[in-house]
């Protein structure tokens, strides 16, 4: 019979593998890990204190894919969104944990609007509008993304929140610098949300990002602010009065991006938000009411 392990030490070689491939969070991907190798939640990992061999070397080989840097939520299959979660893999930009911020904040920005219609433009896994769609049944949520690889990431999560219960969100294949997008919506919107492309173009990037990330969901332009520039416009005019706009952008970005929200005659309350580190991150406004 097999001897079995304690898992505490397994976890530590785990952690000390992955830190010296360099990833940012090594203990906590080797838990993850280990929880997803376990079939439990990371929280119940105290709750078991030895592992069987074939565990040990089912999570040593994830460990190695993750020392290669591929990325977390690759080898997990999914990754959170507020309160739920949706499935990444190759070909979709990887939601991070700073965009709950932004959910946060769009969701506060709706309190007192009944049935909100809302527009999350570069939409990719639709992790911004599923989130917002399973927090307000009541709201029509509409989808846009360009890439036709990202678009089925969207309606395989689309589906899958359909059959948990959740309003269905209306998707649209769609451009977010095409002026002429969802022109029927103009004027009607109570809020905007983007996670858009905005690293400048050759800006070092982790491997994470700059080879399992697509490249156009990730870099616009010479300053990052290719796409943002055209999520502003659309926002002017989609909003109805007193409606919201929330853009996530770069940590250089915390003057930029509000500036061209503040050119927008017909916006105000312009406002830039830090994230959990204190770094710039999101850029808000509202439509005047006049």
């Amino acid at each position: 019979m097999m001897d079995r392990q304690p898992l505490r030490p397994v976890l530590s070689e785990a952690a000390e593998t992955l830190a010296a491939a360099g990833v940012d969070s090594p203990r906590v991907d080797a838990e993850f890990l280990a929880a997803h190798v376990l079939g439990v939640s990371r929280g119940r990992l105290p709750l078991i204190p030895l592992v069987d061999p074939p565990v040990v070397e089912r999570l040593r080989e994830l460990v190695r894919r993750r020392a290669a840097r591929i990325p977390l939520q690759h080898i997990l299959g999914w990754a959170p969104m507020g309160d739920i979660t949706v499935e990444v893999g190759p070909g979709v930009f990887v939601p991070r944990p700073e965009t709950e911020l932004l959910v946060e904040w769009g969701l506060k920005a709706l309190a007192g609007v009944s049935a909100p219609v809302v527009v999350d433009l570069c939409t990719g896994t639709g992790a911004l509008a599923l989130s917002i769609a399973a927090a307000r049944p009541d709201a029509v949520v509409h989808a846009v993304e360009i890439d036709p690889r990202a678009l089925s990431w969207t309606r395989r999560n689309a589906d899958a929140r359909v059959a948990a219960g959740d309003t269905p969100i209306k998707l649209h294949s769609g451009d977010a610098t095409d002026p002429s997008l969802l022109s029927d919506l103009d004027g009607q919107v109570d809020l905007v949300v983007c996670n858009p492309p905005y690293v400048p173009e050759g800006t070092p990037v982790q491997p994470e990002v700059g080879v399992h990330d697509p490249h156009h969901a990730v870099f616009s332009g010479a300053d990052g602010l290719d796409v943002i520039r055209h999520v502003v416009s659309a926002a002017a005019r989609w909003l109805k009065p007193g409606g919201a706009v929330g853009i996530e952008h770069d940590d250089t970005q915390g003057e930029s991006v509000p500036a061209l929200l503040a050119a927008r005659r017909v916006l105000t309350d312009v406002t830039d938000h830090t994230d959990l580190a204190g770094r710039p991150r999101f850029a808000t406004a509202r439509r005047i009411v006049s």
